[in-house]
């Protein structure tokens, strides 16, 4: 708490405002974000999106606020009689006076380690690489033989043939039974995958699993799982869990689907669109060939009109060459009578432009003499005009006020104080005299009214 209030031979009185403020700095200042464990009681869900609960174990409690940004990245919905970990800061709330926990995120009781577990697992795998967007391949478009890594008994594989059937019934399917859930699950999921690339005898390799809490989906969160998917030579997709369920094997696969069902409508394109686009496409084939043949038509038409008989030809092309020659003749006249014309022209225009050398030498010196005769003046009148100048430099010439007594000040960066605006207190200045020059510091600087 601050000295000026709580350590004052005399203390003053606060408001309980005041109070409440400095008990909230001194917690949030001192108590930093922690991981609390409880169990939720009195969860209360308003229409702003805040969640208001009590947090409590066998000999306390503590009241809890978690607001809707923070809430919306929960893929679970808290509830009363829960036992959860959240991480929070303690704070007070000003207005009531009231101790809370201002809560951060939250997870269920018991799933901290496989959370934390999960997020290693992650960062060293994205160190590695086998995240890169650049890696992953795309699915094909038309896959002859699709593979399932599931188990026999789960409700997935049930969804993922129908889906298949249903959309592509031509596709083969192979199926490679694993255990999905476990002791030795995800080895099991890791050997299926490395055994459908080493067979290589599907086109996309489909790794799914129904829905279910982290313990469930653990096994697609283990290394050996998602260095198999990395290293299968085939496209692989995976549909673990419902749409908000992310696991290791999601990142690491070259397409993540929601769902199961999802993952086999992603590999497996839809029969009844695809027949809608192959009529589509006879279509406008159909309808292309018929403007290409009534094209064709139209151009025969054409060109047998153009068709001549070879004397015919022979005959135009006669008479054309005929046009041309007596073109070839005109224009030969034509281009002689104009140079000689030319030629007459120039040779009055050069008697004409002959020069008379007399006169251009009299004319010579005559502007020699007078450009002598300005130059002198121009010379006489500069000098006149500098002495003037020079007269009143010498009244302009500073060297000649600091002499005076005055003395030019300039702020650090070498710019000239005329304003003390221009100055603060505190800021260094150089004052240059009349001979010599000094530093000095603004004690103070009053503005002048603007």
């Amino acid at each position: 708490m601050p000295d000026s209030i709580f350590s004052a031979a005399v203390r003053p009185v606060i408001t309980v405002s005041d109070l409440n403020r400095l008990a909230k700095e001194v917690l949030e200042q001192n108590l930093p974000l922690t991981w609390v464990a409880g169990e939720i009681s009195n969860l209360k869900r308003y229409d702003s999106g805040h969640c208001y609960f009590t947090l409590k174990d066998a000999q306390a409690q503590v009241d809890c606020v978690m607001f809707r940004h923070k809430l919306q990245y929960l893929n679970w919905l808290p509830e009363s009689g829960m036992q959860v970990e959240v991480r929070a800061c303690p704070t007070l709330y000003e207005a009531r006076g009231k101790f809370q926990l201002n809560v951060e995120t939250m997870r269920r009781a018991g799933l901290g380690a496989l959370y934390e577990a999960f997020e290693r697992l992650k960062a060293r795998l994205g160190r590695e690489g086998l995240f890169e967007a650049e890696r992953k391949r795309p699915v094909p478009e038309f896959p002859r033989v699709a593979g399932v890594v599931t188990s026999l008994q789960a409700a997935a594989l049930r969804d993922v043939l129908t889906t298949l059937r249903r959309r592509l019934p031509l596709l083969r399917v192979v199926i490679y039974p694993t255990p999905v859930q476990g002791e030795g699950a995800g080895r099991k999921i890791a050997e299926m995958v490395t055994l459908a690339g080493a067979r290589a005898e599907c086109d996309v390799l489909i790794v799914c699993r129904g829905g279910g809490g982290i313990e469930d989906l653990w096994a697609y969160n283990e290394e050996a799982v998602a260095r198999a998917i990395h290293a299968c030579p085939i496209p692989v997709v995976t549909g673990i869990g419902h749409e908000t369920d992310v696991t290791i094997a999601d990142f690491v696969a070259d397409v993540r689907a929601a769902t199961p069902t999802a993952a086999a409508e992603l590999v497996a394109p839809d029969r009844a669109e695809l027949r809608r686009q192959v009529w589509y496409q006879h279509e406008c084939l159909e309808r292309l060939m018929g403007r290409f043949i009534e094209d064709r038509m139209q151009r025969l038409d054409y060109l047998s009109r153009r068709l001549l008989h070879p004397g015919e030809r022979i005959r135009n092309q006669a008479v054309h060459l005929h046009h041309l020659a007596s073109r070839l003749h005109g224009g030969w006249q034509r281009q002689d009578a104009s140079r000689a014309w030319r030629l007459e022209a120039l040779t009055r225009r050069h008697m004409r432009a002959r020069p008379d050398v007399g006169n251009l030498a009299r004319g010579a010196a005559d502007l020699a003499r007078r450009l002598r005769a300005v130059v002198r003046d121009r010379i006489r009148l500069a000098g006149k005009e500098m002495r003037a100048v020079e007269a009143h430099l010498k009244h302009l010439n500073p060297q000649l006020v600091l002499e005076r007594g005055y003395s030019i000040t300039e702020t650090a960066g070498g710019t000239i104080v005329r304003d003390s605006a221009q100055v603060n207190a505190g800021a260094q200045v150089g004052i240059t005299f009349a001979r010599g020059r000094a530093q000095a510091r603004i004690e103070s600087a009053d503005k002048p009214d603007r």
